[in-house]
């Protein structure tokens, strides 16, 4: 019999295949259509840090400028009042109730940790774990890459110490150093890294000159960046690591796996294809491994990462001259 029984940030999943952070993972109703067809785990969908620090100040100061971007003050102010904090927690109460899964909260930050005190709520409320999704981009050119880090490591130490519940970090590709920092962050007591979350791009309306979100699913081609460093990082950090964006299909699957993602997190394709996607993309797991005599997923994971791979120069950039210089 073939087991997809897999370990992530300490809990046991059935299969490697979580549905990430989105507007999906907001319902009870969706999410026990998502376990029925066989997800292994879901991440809520985020609560955000400008959410919490609007539930949390005094009424006179939450029209003074508090630092929040000002898409997130806009989206609180029409939103917050159906979906505050004391809705997320009852949203954990009462997913537990409902599904055998294990269910992970997630909160969006942007900056230090004085949302910590309702981080510690989600998991009073009975979440199996946490995911901080830390949305830090480098855009300000009087803040160096130290001072950008910082926040992260800060984050990660403060909640992974005060927490009893594993804590995982979700973050994107934006470092000067990523190989240092993710091998960094692993050791700050963290469970897991997610790599890599993935902004939402502005776009141009050239006809009414305006600044518009655009491409808002990911596409199959967008596993490159993940693929490749979870290659390189899955061997030296001392955490898990979580594939995220770019998986659309149980080949996307298992190539994560093949380079060491201990889990894989999927939800543009619950969108576009709906829950049953999760059966077939499960399907072409299990057929994949009886066609190559795998009956569990150890037996294979990693065996292509930098450190397995007999060439592991694939993952680097001279493969471009090796592919492209004949191109003119």
């Amino acid at each position: 019999m073939i087991n997809l029984e897999t370990h992530y940030m300490g809990l046991k999943l059935r299969n490697p295949l979580i549905a990430a952070s989105s507007g999906l993972t907001n319902s009870v109703e969706n999410i026990l259509e998502m376990e029925k067809n066989g997800i292994a785990a879901v991440v809520l969908k985020s609560l955000f840090e400008e959410q919490i620090l609007y539930y949390a100040l005094p009424v006179e100061l939450q029209n003074k400028k508090i630092g929040f971007y000002p898409e997130a003050e806009n989206y609180i102010r029409k939103n917050t009042t159906e979906n505050d904090v004391k809705s997320y927690l009852q949203l954990i109460e009462k997913t537990k109730k409902a599904v055998d899964i294990p269910v992970i909260a997630s909160i969006n930050c942007i900056s230090g940790t004085s949302w910590l005190p309702y981080a510690k709520k989600t998991e009073a409320a009975g979440a199996d774990g946490l995911e901080l999704n830390v949305a830090v981009l480098p855009s300000d050119p009087n803040t160096g890459s130290a001072e950008n880090e910082k926040v992260f490591f800060d984050i990660a130490r403060k909640v992974s110490s005060e927490l009893t519940i594993p804590v995982a970090i979700k973050l994107s590709y934006y470092f000067s150093g990523l190989a240092n920092t993710m091998v960094g962050l692993s050791k700050t007591g963290i469970k897991a890294l997610v790599l890599f979350n993935r902004f939402y791009s502005p776009d141009i309306d050239i006809e009414h000159q305006e600044i518009k979100s655009s491409f808002v699913f990911s596409s199959p081609s967008e596993i490159a960046i993940p693929l490749r460093w979870i290659a390189i990082l899955s061997p030296i950090v001392q955490c898990d690591i979580a594939a995220s964006t770019g998986v659309h299909d149980g080949t996307a699957l298992i190539k994560q796996l093949l380079v060491g993602a201990r889990a894989v997190q999927i939800a543009s394709v619950l969108y576009q294809k709906g829950f049953k996607e999760i059966e077939s993309i499960l399907d072409q797991l299990t057929s994949w491994m009886d066609r190559h005599n795998y009956r569990n997923i150890s037996e294979f994971r990693g065996k292509l990462n930098v450190a397995e791979t007999e060439n592991p120069a694939a993952y680097e950039r001279i493969q471009f001259m090796k592919y492209f210089s004949g191109i003119e």
